[in-house]
C-alpha cells in the first residue's frame, strides 16, 4: 500500500508538471466549470435574496386577517361590520391592546399604482393606505429621512428601495397617482424586507383619492401574549363566531413564507435545468479535456508502467488532475458569482402582483451547493480517461512515441 501510494504521488506530480504542454485546453476546462458553477449560484441566490426579502417582513407575532376566503390582500374584503363586531368583542380575542387599551389592530389596502422608472418603463407598486398604527406593528421599520404622514392628509412615507429607482420621490416632492397629487413626507427603512418596496399612506386619504369608501383589504393585528401561536387559535376561535363574510387568519411569518415559496420554486425551476444541461456539456468537456490529457502523457505513462507502476497510479493521478482542475474553475465561479451578484439589486413581481425589489444573497448553501456541482463534473468527467490511462496498452504507446 505504501509503494502504490508513492507511486500515486510520483505520477501526480508528473502529471501536474505537463499541464503547461495542455495549458489552454486545461483552462478551457476550469473556465467552463466556472461558467456552470456562477450560472447556479446567480439563480440560487436569486431564490435566496427574495426568500430573504419576504421573511423580514413576517413576524410570528403579528398576524393578518383576511375576508372573503382568500389567502393573499389582492381580492381580500374585510367588511366594515366584521370589523365594528371585533373592536367591541370583549374579554380575551388573542390580540394585544394598545395604550389606550384599545386593539393593537391596523386597517389596510393596497391599491397598485404605475410609475415610472429611471429608463421611462412603467411598473405597477403597491400604496398601502394604513391606520398609524400600521407603522408601529412593523418593528423593523424605521425613518431615513423627513417625518410620517399626517393622518388624513395625502401624504406619503416611501420605501428605501422605490426612493432608490424611481424618480420624483425625494422629501418634500409632489407625486400624481392617478388624478390626486401626494406629498412625499419621508424615506422608511425595514432592514431590507419587502416593505421597503412599497409606498405608506394614511387609510382614509387612499380610500378617498380613489373612491374606495369604507374598503378593508385585510386587518394586521398584534398577538397578545408571549405565546403567538395559542394567541393566533383563540382569534381564529373568536373570528369564527362572527356571522357575515368567513374571514381568514395567517401569521404574518406564514403569509410572506407562502408568497415566497412560490416565487422561490418558481425561480429554482428555471435555474436548475439550465444549470444542470450546462453541466452537462461541462462534463463531456471535461472528459474531451482528460483524453487529450492521457493521449499526450500516453509515452510516461507507458513509461512508468515498464519501470514497475502499477495502472491504480495512473488511474488515480489522472482521475486527481480531472477533479483538481474542476475544483479549480468550481472556485473560480464561486469567487467571480460572489463579486458580481452578492448584493446585487434585483426585482420581481412579489405580493399582491407588484414591484418588489431584493438583494442577490451568496450564502454559504448556494456556495456548497453550486461548488458541489462544479466538484460533480470533475469527478464524472474524470472516470472514463483515468479508465483508459489505466488500461493504458504499454506496447502502442510507446510506439506512438516512435
Amino acid at each position: 500500500m505504501s509503494s502504490a501510494l508513492k507511486q500515486t504521488f510520483l505520477m501526480i506530480r508528473v502529471n501536474l508538471g505537463s499541464l503547461p504542454r495542455r495549458l489552454w485546453i486545461s483552462l478551457s476546462m476550469v473556465l467552463s466549470v466556472a461558467l456552470v458553477v456562477a450560472v447556479l449560484s446567480g439563480f440560487l441566490a436569486m431564490a435566496r435574496g427574495f426568500e430573504a426579502a419576504l421573511a423580514a417582513a413576517g413576524s410570528p407575532d403579528i398576524a393578518i386577517i383576511l375576508g372573503g376566503g382568500t389567502n393573499q390582500e389582492t381580492g381580500s374584503d374585510v367588511p366594515a361590520d366584521a370589523i365594528r363586531s371585533l373592536t367591541a368583542m370583549s374579554g380575551d380575542t388573542g390580540i394585544a391592546r394598545d395604550g389606550a387599551g384599545g386593539l393593537a389592530l391596523s386597517r389596510e389596502t393596497i391599491v397598485p399604482i404605475d410609475v415610472k422608472g429611471s429608463d421611462g418603463a412603467e411598473q405597477t407598486l403597491s400604496l398601502r393606505g394604513m391606520d398609524r398604527a400600521g407603522i408601529d406593528l412593523r418593528g423593523r421599520a424605521r425613518l431615513l429621512q423627513g417625518r410620517l404622514f399626517v393622518s388624513g392628509a395625502r401624504e406619503i412615507v416611501v420605501g428605501a428601495r422605490v426612493a432608490e429607482a424611481f424618480p420624483g420621490f425625494g422629501v418634500g416632492q409632489t407625486v400624481r397617482f392617478g388624478a390626486v397629487d401626494w406629498t412625499v413626507a419621508g424615506h422608511f427603512t425595514a432592514g431590507g424586507s419587502a416593505f421597503e418596496s412599497e409606498i405608506w399612506a394614511d387609510l382614509d386619504a387612499v380610500q378617498s383619492a380613489f373612491d374606495w369608501q369604507g374598503q378593508v383589504q385585510s386587518l394586521r393585528v398584534k398577538l397578545a401574549g408571549v405565546d403567538p401561536a395559542t394567541a393566533l387559535a383563540t382569534l381564529r376561535q373568536r373570528l369564527s363566531d362572527l356571522s357575515g363574510t368567513p374571514l381568514t387568519t395567517i401569521s404574518e411569518a406564514d403569509l410572506y413564507a407562502a408568497q415566497a415559496e412560490r416565487t422561490e420554486r418558481l425561480i429554482r425551476l428555471f435555474g436548475w435545468p439550465i444549470a444542470l444541461l450546462m453541466a452537462i456539456g461541462a462534463t463531456a468537456g471535461a472528459l474531451n479535456t482528460m483524453m487529450n490529457s492521457v493521449s499526450d502523457r500516453g509515452v510516461e505513462i507507458a513509461t512508468l508502467r515498464l519501470l514497475g507502476f502499477s495502472s491504480l497510479p495512473a488511474f488515480a493521478a489522472t482521475w486527481f488532475e480531472a477533479v483538481l482542475l474542476s475544483v479549480a474553475g468550481a472556485g473560480f465561479g464561486i469567487l467571480a458569482s460572489r463579486l458580481a451578484f452578492n448584493g446585487w439589486q434585483a426585482s420581481t413581481m412579489g405580493a399582491n402582483n407588484t414591484k418588489m425589489a431584493f438583494q442577490l444573497d451568496v450564502t454559504f448553501d448556494v456556495i456548497l451547493t453550486a461548488g458541489v456541482l462544479g466538484l460533480a463534473i470533475g469527478i464524472l468527467g474524470g472516470a472514463l480517461p483515468a479508465l483508459a490511462a489505466a488500461r493504458l496498452p504499454l506496447s502502442s504507446a510507446l510506439r506512438a512515441r516512435g
